[in-house]
């Protein structure tokens, strides 16, 4: 039987005292507001923080800029969760601080466009675009074109997967490392994490089904690699990677799946499960102390990583 983290049970206990819904039932306008209105964490301070745009292949692109500390140095692209149809650049701006911080990287963090208004592959060819920008304007952003990673939390982890897929396969810029942090890289597949936790707590079975197909479209057939990672059946010669997971989430089992071919296919892999806490955790940083070590055992890696490319 899985025991909910002391912190994890709390955040549980006070959503449901406070009546909270599955994002299914509320909607797209209504989680979209629900995230948008909560309120700010404490989070580390930065040397800078710049608003910049960058035209992509669907028009221009909103990037927020944070850097740790003065100076130049390797970067991460960061792609925020939300299921493709929630998050900006402002409900995100914590878990982006906290990723500046523990890494000692430059964060680009990519408001890129959502369903349903635009499925895929919008999202996925701007992730693929903030990428390639990165690499174009290193000079100007004062980071090192030679460490440059790619990072995404749920839904932005199959962002960052599929990047790395597709940089791969088109022979694009070079990344450093992926950072997959409790991924959503398939549909609703019954793996055993998906049937115990169908009912949640945060993330539910049919979020998963419902948000996918706002991004995705009903079709499963027409679903590629890139918009699915999971599919991908070659894993060579992709960056080395850190795939996250927590252990009380439905998306579990297919990310550690992933990881594991991973390390199959020779991809050097780090894969890390947080025990007792639920999907979206890093996110809760202020309030749970296990995303906090989380963070610290992400930057480390991450570091060392960057430090092997210098």
């Amino acid at each position: 039987m899985v025991v909910l983290d002391p912190d994890a049970q709390a955040l549980v206990e006070a959503a449901k005292a406070a009546g909270a819904k599955t994002f299914r039932e509320i909607g797209i306008e209504g989680v979209r507001s629900r995230m948008e209105s909560l309120p700010p964490a404490r989070t580390p301070e930065m040397a800078e923080v710049a608003d910049l745009v960058f035209d992509g292949p669907h028009g221009t692109v909103p990037v927020r800029l944070y850097r740790p500390h003065p100076g130049g140095g390797p970067a991460i692209v960061y792609l925020h969760g939300g299921g493709m149809i929630m998050g900006t650049l402002d409900s995100f701006d914590g878990l982006a601080r906290n990723l500046a911080a523990s890494c000692a990287a430059v964060v680009l963090s990519v408001e890129y466009r959502l369903a349903p208004e635009h499925r895929y592959p919008v999202a996925s060819d701007e992730a693929y675009a903030a990428v390639a920008w990165a690499h174009a304007h290193a000079a100007a952003l004062g980071i090192d074109p030679g460490r440059i990673a790619v990072a995404g939390d749920s839904a932005g982890g199959a962002l960052a997967a599929g990047a790395a897929l597709r940089s791969r396969d088109e022979n694009g810029p070079p990344i450093a490392v992926q950072m997959l942090f409790y991924p959503g890289l398939e549909r609703a597949v019954d793996r055993p994490s998906m049937i115990e936790f169908a009912d949640g707590p945060v993330l539910t079975r049919p979020d998963v089904i419902w948000m996918k197909e706002q991004y995705l479209g009903p079709d499963e057939a027409a679903d590629t690699e890139y918009g699915v990672p999971a599919l991908a059946r070659d894993l060579s010669n992709l960056p080395d990677a850190i795939v996250v997971t927590a252990e009380v989430d439905p998306l579990r089992d297919a990310a550690e799946e992933y990881g594991r071919r991973l390390r199959e296919a020779a991809v050097p892999t780090a894969l890390l499960r947080y025990p007792g806490v639920c999907h979206g955790f890093l996110s809760q940083a202020a309030r749970l102390r296990r995303a906090r070590v989380a963070f610290t055992e992400i930057g480390a890696l991450a570091r060392a990583k960057f430090e092997e490319l210098t």
